[in-house]
């Protein structure tokens, strides 16, 4: 058993990438690889069952990923039934080095569409079969062979379903989102100059023409019902919330990764006593952001650890 445990934990974090990008959810992603963990361990405990999977990493990732399918699946009723918008759980990782910073051609390759809430926000709405032949053979690269298996499907239908997904992430009204790190703080920069500034003109030219902004409260704070679109109604909601928030005080953050893009933590003191902590995580293309995402629900933020006294504001990369 200790072996089993040894072998599981080096594709623990590979795994929890694959349900992660497919549900969403860090909780549900993590429910997920639990239950891979039982059914590995239950089917595999005999060392003969062992020996016949000479591919350990595919037979985990068809276990968790016919797992996923079958959270998405219920999932589409739990989404309909959610007040407001709704937001993927932000995974929250600090920031790299100073020069983890400077552009590379290899990076810019690896993040273009593959990273942020930008690309989980679009898979929301695909089919969850269409999401699972996206996940596994376009972020994953699995074989349409392995896809068709968590599918059930023939491998013409996994690549017909995948074709589909790849049409909808790609489509014209998806916030795009192919800045590497340098060109994210560069524009973010802009951003909270423009914010501070008050100045809807100035705002405006750091935004996009198309610019969505979504939040996500779950119901326990006021948030728009619906996507903000276009830079000067988007513009007008962002300089109005920082605008309360300031007048309120007491207004802190701290710059951070948000799905291994830029963004922040940020607390407010709200005035029925509570403390709003809230997750903001952006998309860039070609020098402006095509996305501004809140996330505000108590219950996707709630387990972070609060910010320390050296938190502040304007957050600084």
């Amino acid at each position: 058993m200790d072996e089993l445990a040894g072998e599981f934990e080096a594709e623990r974090g590979h795994l929890l990438a694959v349900a992660q990008r497919m549900l969403g959810s860090r909780s549900e992603a993590e429910d997920a690889v639990q239950e891979t963990w039982l059914r590995y361990s239950g089917a595999l405990a005999d060392p003969a069952a062992r020996a016949r999977i000479r591919d350990l990493r595919g037979w985990l990732t068809t276990t968790c990923s016919r797992l996923c399918l079958d959270v998405l699946r219920s999932a589409r009723v739990r989404r309909e039934a959610y007040p407001g918008q709704w937001l993927p759980e932000p995974v929250v990782t600090g920031l790299p080095a100073t020069d983890g910073f400077a552009p590379d051609p290899a990076e810019r390759a690896v993040r273009a569409d593959q990273l942020g809430t930008a690309l989980l926000v679009v898979l929301e709405r695909l089919t969850p079969e269409q999401r699972v032949a996206f996940v596994l053979h376009d972020v994953f690269a699995v074989p349409f062979g392995d896809v068709a298996e968590v599918l059930a499907v023939t491998p013409e239908a996994a690549r017909q379903l995948a074709s589909r997904a790849r049409r909808a992430v790609h489509g014209p009204d998806a916030p795009r989102h192919t800045a590497d790190l340098a060109e994210q703080r560069r524009v973010l920069t802009a951003f909270v100059a423009a914010v501070e500034s008050g100045e809807l003109d100035q705002l405006v030219r750091v935004l996009a023409p198309d610019v969505v902004s979504i939040g996500d409260a779950g119901g326990h704070f006021p948030a728009a019902r619906r996507p903000v679109v276009g830079a000067e109604a988007a513009g007008r909601l962002l300089l109005g919330l920082f605008d309360q928030a300031r007048r309120r005080g007491g207004l802190r953050a701290r710059p951070v990764l948000v799905d291994g893009v830029l963004g922040w933590q940020a607390e407010l003191a709200w005035p029925d006593g509570r403390t709003m902590r809230m997750v903001t995580s952006f998309a860039v293309h070609e020098g402006r952001i095509t996305g501004v995402f809140n996330q505000l629900n108590p219950e996707k933020v709630g387990e972070l650890p609060p910010l320390g006294p050296e938190s502040g504001w304007p957050p600084r990369w």
